[in-house]
């Protein structure tokens, strides 16, 4: 760091002590917090549930997952080599060969690519179960590969050891090939000895995946879940775990696109899981994981009930989930990804990439080629923060420029304005900001603006912040910057903001 930059930021700390009457360095706040979910008193006013859905916080597995950011998924099963994206379920497991699988492959490029963790489809629809299951002959133990002794879930599970992914497991309730599957009590039994297996045989899992899929079995008939029975199990033997989708932890975006909403609240009236008074609260408020609005202030005044509930973006890297060998020349484009990671890390979600290992049981060179070019994308993007060279009037302005989630800025008037300058006129078109979300999700408004030839110029707004906001904008040149939070649910907490320069290779960033 050159002199001129140090001398610049020690005056930026002795400036920062400015006093200033809503923005401080200290925490006003007193009372409780609640944990995953706040029930409202009865007859409680709008403004009395907005300030106790303000309160409503993450549990530490549910901000350990949120920092994540980018997770992979990967669909590998009998279907990869019938090419097919649902299986009937009377497949042969003879199918199943693949001649050069190597799990240690799969996890050094999901590394290297700066994902966090391998989500594996233990079990699809189909069925066929990667692991030596005891519950079905329709698994790899009666395939020729590894001459019936190979296990998908063990050398995956141990890959992402080596290369310190964490490691989480779909297994889909619906099975095609079950023969008790419609027969409730009995297919129940069947599902728990599934999932039991690979709570208990693996090690530390970090996420379990259940999707609500829900057809007919092989005798024609529908399964009644029972999710309860599902959720104890996991609580029992993999505490730390989270739940995705039809689980209590963990909710599905509504889409499959890779776009999250604008306005993503991580504190919705939407009630979690599959346990029948949830899916009951869901019907009465005329709820689902697709809708627009789950928890705005209007959803709000007729909750009884809020619950952290965060949003996961899963999206594939091909058109299909599977490897299908017309979809090589189909890998979405660097621009596409680019746009989806804005769109899901940068709308308060986490983005699960799926990447479909081919029939040799690798990841195909094009998809490989893809992920390098995304992380290269995005290290050049974010390797410098503008925003750290900052120096403001703003007592406690410095909290939200230091690199450390841990601190923050405090806010307790709106609308609240904090202008910032740096050293000298920088090119930036992205603008990331962060709350504090280990005391709530609050902001329901901002604005940006950079002073541009002698006058304040909009470069976006939003409304939600979360976890991280990210707006994109026209390449500006400015030493000034203002941010404004016009509206909040209670007193914000900003823990980081940045300006980065992208390079120039989405719509506008030229």
């Amino acid at each position: 760091m050159s002199n001129k930059i140090k001398i610049i930021l020690i005056a930026a700390i002795a400036v920062s002590s400015v006093a200033c009457t809503n923005i401080g360095t200290d925490e006003k706040e007193s009372g409780d917090y609640y944990e995953k979910s706040v029930t409202f008193p009865q007859n409680a006013s709008l403004e009395e549930k907005l300030k106790l859905t303000a309160r409503l916080v993450p549990d530490s597995q549910q901000f350990k997952w949120q920092k994540l950011e980018m997770t992979a998924f990967i669909h590998f099963s009998i279907n990869t080599f019938t090419d097919m994206e649902w299986g009937n379920g009377d497949e042969s497991p003879e199918l199943f060969y693949p001649a050069d699988f190597d799990a240690e492959q799969w996890a050094r490029i999901i590394s290297e690519a700066g994902l966090k963790m391998i989500v594996l489809t233990c079990k699809h629809h189909d069925g066929f179960c990667l692991w030596p299951t005891r519950t079905t002959n329709h698994s790899v133990k009666y395939s020729a590969w590894r001459g019936g002794k190979g296990d998908v879930v063990r050398e995956v599970k141990d890959a992402c050891d080596k290369y310190g992914l964490k490691f989480g497991i779909y297994l889909s309730p619906w099975d095609r090939n079950a023969s008790t599957y419609g027969e409730n009590e009995a297919y129940n039994n069947f599902f728990r000895q599934q999932l039991k297996e690979l709570l208990t045989w693996y090690g530390k899992i970090d996420e379990v995946w259940f999707d609500g899929a829900n057809g007919e079995g092989p005798n024609g008939k529908k399964q009644v879940y029972d999710w309860g029975s599902y959720y104890d199990l996991i609580d029992t033997n993999q505490p730390q775990a989270v739940c995705a989708i039809m689980g209590e932890d963990i909710r599905w975006v509504g889409t499959e696109t890779g776009y999250g909403r604008e306005t993503e609240w991580s504190a919705t009236a939407l009630a979690p899981g599959g346990r029948k008074s949830n899916r009951e609260n869901n019907e009465r408020l005329g709820l689902k994981a697709t809708g627009d609005d789950l928890g705005s202030r209007n959803i709000i005044q007729k909750a009884d009930k809020m619950f952290w509930y965060p949003a996961e973006v899963d999206v594939s890297i091909r058109p299909g989930w599977f490897y299908h060998s017309n979809e090589d020349d189909k890998v979405k484009s660097l621009e596409e990804l680019v746009d989806i990671y804005f769109s899901s890390v940068g709308r308060n979600a986490v983005l699960l990439l799926n990447i479909p290992p081919d029939t040799r049981g690798l990841i195909h060179e094009n998809d490989a080629l893809r992920l390098k070019e995304l992380r290269d994308y995005l290290d050049s993007t974010f390797e410098d923060n503008i925003a750290y060279r900052a120096f403001t009037k703003h007592r406690g302005a410095r909290k939200s420029m230091d690199g450390n989630y841990e601190t923050y800025m405090y806010i307790d008037e709106f609308p609240a304005q904090i202008e910032f300058s740096i050293p000298f006129p920088q090119e930036c078109n992205v603008f990331m900001i962060q709350e504090y979300i280990k005391k709530g999700q609050r902001i329901e408004e901002f604005m940006l603006e950079a002073f541009i030839n002698d006058e304040w110029l909009e470069l976006g707004t939003s409304t939600t912040v979360g976890y991280k906001k990210m707006l994109r904008f026209d390449k500006i040149s400015s030493d000034r910057f203002r941010l404004t939070i016009n509206k909040s649910r209670d007193n914000a907490m900003l823990n980081e903001i940045g300006l980065f320069l992208a390079p120039p290779l989405l719509p506008g960033n030229e």
